[in-house]
């Protein structure tokens, strides 16, 4: 009987599972949408229950139009945001208020919380590139117990959104090395791996205990037990099916990225998953330090492999924000990104730089990598009276340049340490995108490879579930890898992008000005 393998990718927005065989074949998709609520500025929460039940619909969905039997779907890896899920004593969801048990990744209320985890100078703060940032776990935790205390003492466990999915699938508490060391602090290169002297003097000497936290971590790609009754029947799926250990989504899309080069090739590689925000990939053989990127962290996407991580919160979600906020969007509806993109790639050819004097600073959720100053806000420089339609156009260009522009102070932050990256390995969303595409290659002057897979995030997730079936991460992964197209930097642009560049730094240290 052939087997299969499920992806499920739980992001900001949706759920969504892809079924693949044993070749990476993608067979069959499904997604459900997840409602965000504000419930204050900065603020952002989601419902485990809710997020299940969207689980639950994807996989029967996916696995229905796959046209293969339950039993088929030998095992099933998980993948979702960086978002805390919250339980409580008897593992029933922790309300933080209208039925929410989820502050999600992008929820800024634990700034203060993360300066104060900064200013420790604590041995975990070596491994996130010396400052800890609000879309943490430590300083969301340190938060809900400062703020909400009444809900700190009736709490059970608390758990990465994606470990909350390999718990609520198999009834096994194990975590993940890639959660626990990305986002919780956790250093697995060392025993032992918790600096309980980093979370006494944050007081949060009772962490361990009250989130449930194990004293070891599961491997990328391991399994952590298999479907418990109740789970396979919600799914629609079999008790014999494996459960693999969980990851951030982003990392999931980084198994993949470096699963299609040589491990020659890995310190000149970024692997770049990009969407609603990017998240930069960059792995080396030994530990290297990178002020304002995180990491490095041991073993999180390879075993032995260091990650340093880089990342831009808003970059999707800001071309998404103009398209929303502007009246000019409208001239180019109802495939908005699509056609404003064309529109501006033509007169790129034709006359050069579209928008000469308009200049954005993208960070309208604070500056992840690399300045980690969460208090950043995004900025426009260079307004003039236009018509709504070339006003849209406009800043849409000057926004998509400063993606990629993000992007470069990224790589050469990391060139900076000993990595010398000369190619990104391009997925999610903005690989869709053919003004994208350009924009990174020329701007950051790289060689640009494109996975050949759809949806490559869940086939990263496919990946580890196919590892932790069959006991093989590397043979997995060559197993199922896609094959690749190249895309070169056109010279032509190059002159344009660094003069645009080196605007892009000098706004950033005029700005910078303002918070000193």
């Amino acid at each position: 009987m052939k087997s299969y393998y499920l992806g499920v990718d739980v992001g900001t927005g949706s759920a969504r599972c892809g079924v693949f065989d044993q070749h990476g074949k993608l067979v069959a998709t499904a997604k459900y949408a997840i409602t965000t609520t504000y419930p204050q500025s900065g603020w952002a929460e989601q419902s485990t229950t809710e997020i299940w039940q969207a689980v639950c619909y994807s996989v029967r969905t996916a696995v229905t139009d796959a046209a293969i039997k339950p039993e088929q779907v030998a095992a099933i890896g998980f993948d979702a945001t960086c978002s805390l899920a919250l339980s409580d004593t008897q593992q029933q969801p922790l309300d933080l208020g209208g039925g929410r048990d989820v502050m999600v990744w992008m929820d800024q209320r634990a700034t203060a919380e993360a300066r104060q985890c900064s200013a420790t100078a604590a041995e975990p703060l070596r491994y996130v590139g010396g400052t800890m940032s609000p879309e943490m776990q430590i300083p969301k935790l340190r938060w809900l117990k400062t703020h909400r205390p009444e809900l700190w003492a009736k709490m059970g466990a608390a758990r990465d959104l994606s470990d909350w999915l390999t718990w609520r699938a198999s009834g096994d508490n194990a975590r993940s090395v890639c959660t626990l060391t990305c986002k919780w602090g956790f250093m697995p290169h060392r025993t032992p791996s918790w600096d309980q002297d980093f979370l006494q003097a944050m007081d949060l000497n009772d962490l361990i205990e009250r989130a449930a936290l194990p004293a070891q971590a599961l491997p990328v790609g391991a399994p952590a037990g298999s479907l418990n009754a109740q789970a396979a029947n919600e799914l629609g799926l079999s008790t014999h099916c494996v459960v693999a250990a969980g990851m951030i989504d982003a990392h999931a899309g980084a198994v993949l990225s470096f699963a299609c080069i040589d491990t020659a090739h890995y310190p000149h590689s970024l692997g770049l998953v990009a969407g609603t925000s990017n998240c930069h990939m960059a792995m080396h053989s030994v530990m290297q330090p990178v002020s304002g990127v995180w990491g490095p962290y041991q073993g999180v996407v390879f075993p032995q492999w260091w990650l340093n991580e880089g990342g831009q919160t808003t970059s999707g979600a800001l071309l998404q924000y103009l398209s929303d906020q502007l009246r000019g969007s409208d001239a180019y509806a109802p495939n908005v990104h699509e056609r404003v993109s064309t529109a501006i790639l033509e007169r790129l050819t034709a006359s050069g730089d579209p928008a000469p004097d308009l200049h954005i600073l993208p960070d309208l959720l604070g500056n992840r990598s690399p300045h980690a100053e969460p208090r950043y806000r995004g900025v426009i420089s260079g307004l003039s009276m236009n018509a709504p339609q070339e006003n849209f156009l406009q800043q849409y260009w000057a926004a998509a340049c400063a993606v990629a522009y993000g992007t470069r102070a990224i790589i050469e932050r990391l060139n900076s340490a000993d990595y010398a990256i000369t190619q990104l390995i391009l997925t999610g969303g903005h690989a869709k995108s053919p003004l994208l595409i350009r924009l990174y290659a020329d701007a950051c002057n790289c060689e640009l490879l494109l996975p050949q897979s759809d949806e490559p995030v869940l086939l990263g997730a496919a990946m580890t579930a196919a590892a932790a079936h069959q006991g093989d991460l590397a043979a997995a992964c060559a197993a199922m890898k896609p094959d690749l197209t190249r895309h070169t930097p056109d010279t032509r642009f190059t002159a344009l992008h660094e003069q645009r560049y080196q605007r892009f730094l000098t706004l950033y240290e005029d700005y910078a000005r303002t918070w000193q």
